[in-house]
């Protein structure tokens, strides 16, 4: 497959705001983000029907992809940002004109229910994108760790070969070792809705970064089977387990039954490759930008310290 380089964001591009998914309830934080992305020095195109809400999916759904198309059409916009997450975007992906994506390549920026976005446009085309902060949820006010990777991964090539966790975030090495490969993942329910599907990226010789929310031990469990069953873990290089959080505090019951869950399919299916958990990425205020489609590195060690990065460019200037 051939990768498709987005180009870098420039003081005084346009960036497109998309809404995907699910409608923000809270419009005010979209006028802020707006706001944020101008003091930066940018431009700001928000889609024709951003936001909009109706409960056909069949109207819904054509606004949505009549948005992705005309930001992707636009050749004043630079970048491309999601509103928000939550339920929506595997809907479009049979519709979308991936042809017309091919040949406009830019960049596109969101995780949670945009993982479904993401990966069909790798899958499809070879298009690297960006898990990273959306307008409704991090950029009508992000943390400086946020701003700092969101800013730097788009705007300087050089800024992805050497990526850092945030310091609340601790590492628990449950593999060490070295490992390569494009990275590829996500929200773990809906990458395994795409299972089966001509969206779902291969995972040959990939590392593997998964992130959720709200799901007990058994439901993640359940997910990581479907992906064991379909025989999609063992060919992986490496693992990054993100945030599994949860809305009310996890009770430590929870949280080791969810750590005997990892360290089981650490043994039963990835076959001693290096995994980690505790990566910067999820439903988190410090969120790392990630490369999904970058062809990346990462080096675990014994004493639960790590180093990630790109091996090449995942922007060009």
């Amino acid at each position: 497959m051939k990768i498709l380089t987005p180009k870098a964001l420039r003081k005084g591009d346009t960036i497109g705001l998309i809404s995907p998914s699910s409608h923000c309830a809270s419009p005010e934080k979209i006028d802020q983000a707006v706001t944020y992305l101008e003091k930066n020095g940018y431009r700001v195109k928000p889609s024709r029907h951003l936001n909009c809400i109706d409960t056909n999916p069949l109207i819904a759904d054509t606004q949505k992809l009549r948005d992705l198309h005309e930001m992707f059409a636009d050749t004043t916009v630079k970048a491309i940002i999601c509103l928000r997450g939550g339920a929506g975007a595997t809907r479009l992906l049979k519709k979308i004109d991936y042809n017309l994506i091919a040949a406009n390549p830019k960049i596109v920026v969101g995780y949670s229910d945009v993982t479904a976005l993401s990966l069909a446009l790798y899958a499809q085309t070879g298009l690297i994108s960006f898990s990273g902060p959306m307008a409704a949820t991090e950029l009508y006010q992000p943390t400086p760790y946020t701003e700092e990777h969101f800013w730097g991964i788009l705007t300087s090539p050089s800024y992805a070969l050497s990526l850092h966790n945030h310091h609340e975030h601790s590492i628990t090495c449950i593999n060490a070792g070295i490992a390569e490969g494009r990275l590829i993942g996500g929200n773990l329910s809906v990458l395994s809705a795409l299972i089966g599907t001509p969206y779902m990226p291969a995972l040959h010789n990939v590392l593997l970064f998964l992130e959720e929310i709200n799901e007990p031990a058994y439901r993640i469990d359940r997910m990581l089977s479907q992906l064991d069953n379909a025989d999609l873990l063992a060919p992986c290089n490496g693992v990054l387990l993100g945030q599994f959080s949860n809305a009310k505090e996890m009770s430590p019951e929870e949280e080791q039954r969810i750590n005997i869950i990892f360290t089981h399919y650490s043994e039963q299916a990835y076959h001693n490759i290096p995994i980690m958990r505790g990566l910067s990425c999820g439903h988190i205020k410090n969120l790392m930008t990630l490369p999904i489609g970058g062809y990346c590195s990462i080096k675990i060690l014994k004493n639960n310290n790590f180093t990630f990065g790109a091996l090449e460019p995942v922007i060009e200037v």
